[in-house]
């Protein structure tokens, strides 16, 4: 029991961001890895969460993309804590798109959904009801032009690889569109 605990610390240690001057790479999936975000009203919620985080929080995202059950993103803040926006972010979108997912009657898969998000929070101390995202963010420090660049080529090149589409600007759900001198949903700050 000793050692699993100083797991576990180490583990959550290693997942906090250090240097919030830093830019960062953030992926974080939904619990068991349940399949929402294959509606675009799950995903305008996300959407809509990243630009208020941008316009009232000082969140600053370089690269972003929504795949089926996860997130990935490049971010950074000017002067803002990147953990607690982060933080509200995740609490936020959890309890908006569980509550979107409740009052579909055009969703499906309801009640399986509901029944596992509800299963995770009560396998977890720090919920009340239900666990939408899965708790770590696995944060990586960006601290080469190299690292930037292959996290942006990974971000955007992951829905070509899930076969979503053929090239990456053609997914509505990126920045891609942006690096490729259109707008996309999200307003973004460019890489240098």
């Amino acid at each position: 029991m000793r050692g699993q605990l100083r797991y576990k610390h180490k583990m959550s240690r290693n997942y906090k961001i250090s240097d919030q001057s830093r830019l960062h790479f953030l992926s974080f999936s939904t619990v068991y890895w349940v399949d929402v975000f294959t509606r675009p009203a799950y995903k305008d919620i996300l959407v809509d969460s990243l630009n208020y985080c941008i316009e009232h929080k000082g969140l600053q995202v370089y690269a972003w993309c929504i795949m089926s059950n996860h997130v990935h993103l490049i971010i950074g803040t000017p002067e803002a804590n990147q953990s607690d926006i982060i933080r509200d972010l995740k609490k936020h979108t959890a309890k908006t798109i569980v509550k979107a997912i409740a009052d579909n009657p055009q969703e499906s898969r309801k009640e399986w959904m509901l029944w596992l998000l509800e299963r995770a929070g009560k396998q977890n101390a720090n919920n009340k009801n239900f666990q939408f995202w899965q708790q770590h963010n696995q944060p990586i420090e960006l601290n080469t032009t190299f690292l930037m660049e292959q996290k942006l080529q990974y971000i955007h090149n992951n829905p070509v690889e899930a076969g979503f589409v053929t090239e990456p600007h053609a997914y509505p759900y990126s920045s891609a569109i942006d690096y490729a001198g259109g707008k996309g949903l999200v307003n973004i700050t460019f890489l240098d």
